[in-house]
């Protein structure tokens, strides 16, 4: 008789549908892996193997696939974009082309066409000049005034500067300096100085190939001094340390058949890089940039993070036009190596909108497209209508939710409804049951076509259910 009233019970659970379910809640949950691109070097990474006795080569040799180390010039001139501003200012020079200057003054320089003005410190025209005008100290470093790219307020800059008018208005202020002054500028910027020399030897030679890499010969200059290229700070950035590092590996670069590649670097890989052309650095392979195991990541506190939680509602607003109707979740629908995401689908109401991994990064703000959703819906609903049950037809797969004695011999007070994504093969939730400041699982069901689930619930309580790692709002069924 008791197994008779439980699949009765059974029964009318499956058949309960999701709207009805009311007072319902929703949470989404974020969790991932890493910080940055996910190409190239990880910093972190390299860090582990450093101090875990391996040499900057082998370091290099590791996250760069097939490569070698090459020699050039390092005196050879880079060129960074400083400040594109309507007036510049500058101080510590000693000669604007070919006209002298004093090092203590502060000199300006101002559009004009398709030059540039250089005025005194009172302002006054000083000449006009066909661009770029060349500016350079006697020694030292120039200082130009203002707030630069990099975030530096009056910085501190070997080499020259030279005044161009700017694309659109105004002045651009860039950096013309030796490859090894530059690098100097980077590797602090880019890696902590206290870390092994090892480590800050990688990072010098990965800045410096990548540098000489992407250089443009018919642009105005060839890298930002920002994440746009990598982050070069100057003199005032400069520590004992790094140089040391610059120094040793005086102008050597990464090559693959015998010339520099583009050696991209990024913070923390979570375990493992990633194939460039699963990321938005390229569209094809390069065979440098491959995906490899990163055994040592996990000294970076990036290398697991989350859970971020917000509700449905908060991360359709985050998701904004990619959503169609109300937002329901997300489906990856494919990863790469590592396994970031490369692309994805937005699920909502109304259909899906693909999308790709870092379109998601964008739009939550995460540190890396190594990411997992689980958004977990869950409702009371009222108890199932009974249905006479046939002792000898088929369950149609349904389990207990529970045990016959929660399940108080078929009496249903009430049932929990609601939907998981994603959906996974074979896939179940549990269900668990407030009951005296603790958490207990009462039962465990599949989940049904589109991540739905329901069960009947014995007694009136607080419940939720728990999917894989992530748990959902907790409802209350009276």
């Amino acid at each position: 008789m008791r197994s008779r009233t439980l699949l009765l019970t059974l029964l009318a659970v499956c058949l309960l549908p999701l709207g009805s379910a009311h007072a319902a809640s929703s949470k989404f949950t974020i969790r991932g892996a890493g910080f940055g691109h996910g190409v190239g070097m990880s910093q972190y990474g390299a860090y582990g193997f450093a101090q875990n006795g391996s040499g900057y080569r082998d370091i290099l040799a590791h996250y760069y696939t097939d490569t070698a180390i090459g020699n050039l010039d390092p005196n050879q001139r880079v060129r960074v974009l400083l400040q594109s501003t309507g007036t510049a200012s500058f101080t510590g020079a000693t000669r604007a082309g070919r006209r002298r200057l004093a090092a203590r003054k502060t000199y300006y320089v101002r559009r004009r066409g398709a030059r540039v003005q250089l005025l005194s410190p009172k302002r006054r025209s000083l000449g006009t000049y066909a661009a770029p005008l060349h500016v350079t100290g006697r020694g030292g470093a120039l200082i130009l005034r203002g707030r630069a790219a990099n975030g530096r307020t009056s910085g501190a800059y070997r080499g020259a500067i030279d005044f161009s008018p700017g694309v659109f208005s105004g002045v651009d202020a860039v950096n013309s300096l030796p490859l090894d002054s530059y690098v100097q500028g980077v590797v602090p910027d880019e890696s902590p100085p206290s870390w092994p020399l090892e480590a800050l030897k990688a990072q010098a030679v990965a800045a410096r190939t990548y540098a000489v890499a992407t250089m443009k010969p018919a642009a105005t200059f060839d890298l930002y001094p920002d994440t746009r290229s990598q982050v070069y700070g100057g003199v005032a950035a400069e520590v004992a340390s790094t140089n040391q590092a610059v120094a040793a590996t005086r102008g050597e670069v990464v090559t693959y058949n015998g010339q520099p590649v583009v050696t991209y670097f990024f913070s923390t890989s979570g375990g493992r890089t990633e194939d460039v052309e699963n990321t938005p650095l390229g569209n094809e392979p390069r065979p440098w940039l491959k995906s490899v195991d990163d055994p040592y990541d996990d000294t970076s506190p990036r290398h697991r993070w989350g859970p971020i939680r917000m509700s449905l509602k908060q991360a359709g607003r985050r998701l904004g036009s990619y959503v169609k109707g109300s937002f329901r979740g997300i489906q990856v629908v494919r990863r790469g190596r590592s396994p970031r995401i490369v692309e994805a689908d937005v699920i909502g109401t109304r259909g899906s909108t693909r999308v790709t991994g870092g379109q998601l990064r964008a739009r939550f703000g995460l540190f890396d497209t190594w990411a997992f959703f689980t958004s977990i819906t869950t409702g009371d609903a009222p108890p199932p209508e009974p249905t006479p049950a046939d002792p000898g037809a088929p369950t149609g797969g349904a389990e207990p939710f529970g045990s016959a004695s929660l399940l108080g011999g078929g009496h249903s007070a009430g049932a929990v409804a609601g939907r998981v994504l994603p959906v996974l093969p074979g896939a179940r939730v549990t269900l668990q049951r407030r009951d005296n400041g603790r958490w207990l699982t009462v039962g465990s069901t599949r989940l049904r076509r589109g991540g739905r689930y329901s069960a009947a619930v014995a007694s009136a309580g607080v419940y939720r259910v728990r999917y894989h790692d992530e748990t959902g709002p907790a409802v209350r069924v009276r």
